[in-house]
C-alpha cells in the first residue's frame, strides 16, 4: 500500500527540524506521489521525523556534506597501514585495547562515508541505494556496495563517458540495478521505480 504524500506544511517541518534542505526532486515526489511507497517512507516519529528504514543514530551526520567516494580512498589507506598487529604488543589486553580502538576509528570512517545521504531503498544482501541530501551532489542517487566490495558507487545512465551521477527524478524512471557499473554484472532493463 502507498502511503499518501505530505502536504508542503509536513515537508517544510521536516526540513527544519532535520536542518536540511531536501532536494527539490524528492521534494516533488513527497509532495505529489507518496511520503514513501516504493521508498523508505519520511515519517513523524516519537523523536521528530525521520526515515523508517534509516538508524536514527545518523541525524547528527545529515547535515554533512556527502563526500565523493574517491576523496577517503588516503584516509582508508592510512587507517589500514595503522591496523594493529597481535605481534606488536607485549600481552593480549594490550593489543585487544589498541584493535578496540582502531575498528572504534574504522567504524567512524564508515559512518561518514554516508554523511548527508538515506537509504531510500535496501536490496538485500547489504546493498542499497542512497539519495544525498546535503553538499555538492545533493539530488544524486548512490550505491552502497560496501558490503560485498567496499564501494560506494555513482549509479549512472552513462558509465562509459563520465558517469555523471543520476538525478532522483531519472532514478525513479530506471531503478538501481539498471543504472550500475558494468562491472557489477549483465546490463540489466529499466524497472521503473514509481510507474507515472
Amino acid at each position: 500500500m502507498t502511503e499518501p504524500p505530505l502536504t508542503e506544511l509536513e515537508i517544510v517541518e521536516a526540513e527544519r527540524e532535520l536542518g536540511v534542505s531536501l532536494p527539490e526532486e524528492y521534494r516533488t515526489y513527497l509532495r505529489e506521489v507518496s511520503a514513501g511507497g516504493a521508498l523508505f517512507r519520511l515519517e513523524r516519529t516519537e523523536h521528530g521525523w525521520w526515515w523508517a528504514g534509516n538508524d536514527e543514530g545518523r541525524r547528527e551526520l545529515l547535515a554533512i556534506p556527502f563526500p565523493p567516494p574517491d576523496s577517503y580512498v588516503e584516509s582508508d589507506d592510512e587507517l589500514m597501514a595503522r591496523e594493529p598487529q597481535a605481534e606488536a604488543f607485549e600481552d593480549d589486553a594490550a593489543y585487544r585495547t589498541a584493535w578496540r580502538a582502531w575498528a572504534d576509528e574504522a567504524d567512524r570512517l564508515e559512518d561518514l562515508k554516508t554523511a548527508g545521504a538515506i537509504v531510500i531503498q535496501e536490496h538485500g544482501c547489504g546493498f542499497a541505494t542512497l539519495l544525498v541530501l546535503t553538499g555538492s551532489l545533493a539530488g544524486t542517487v548512490w550505491w552502497d556496495g560496501r558490503a560485498t566490495c567496499d564501494r560506494i558507487v555513482r549509479l549512472s545512465l552513462d558509465h562509459v563517458t563520465g558517469a555523471r551521477p543520476i538525478r532522483f527524478s531519472e532514478w525513479l524512471d530506471h531503478g538501481s540495478w539498471a543504472l550500475l557499473p558494468p562491472d557489477w554484472g549483465p546490463p540489466v532493463s529499466p524497472h521503473p521505480v514509481v510507474h507515472r
